[in-house]
């Protein structure tokens, strides 16, 4: 999706707010896994697929209901209508086969590459 890349690419390194709607611990909705992160969207933004843009929060090892954290990689999807954000603590900071390793889980599925600034 790197056309649509840079709506995405804006939030690099600022503060966000997620909404967790997938907390760490719960069982996907319609695939077999457990997310292994807590998985939320950003309020009052718009993604390609009409809904709002999705965040994997990575740091946090709790579930949780929503997080304010810093925006440090964007998960580019080649294969997919859409692509992700990942969303750290103000005090963390992951390299991004760190992060390839936290969500594989998901991310094994697309062709992706993950962008940081």
């Amino acid at each position: 999706m790197l056309k649509d890349i840079e709506k995405y690419i804006f939030y690099l390194n600022k503060e966000v707010l997620v909404k967790v709607d997938r907390k760490l611990g719960e069982k996907h909705p319609n695939f077999d896994f457990i997310y292994p992160v807590n998985y939320g969207y950003i309020p009052n933004t718009l993604s390609e697929d009409n809904e709002e843009i999705d965040a994997y929060i990575l740091g946090i090892f709790y579930p949780l209901d929503e997080f304010q954290g810093i925006c440090k990689g964007i998960v580019c999807r080649y294969n997919d209508n859409e692509n992700k954000l990942i969303v750290l603590p103000k005090d963390k900071e992951y390299s991004i086969e760190q992060m390839e390793a936290l969500l594989e889980f998901q991310e094994r599925f697309f062709e992706h590459r993950i962008i940081i600034k």
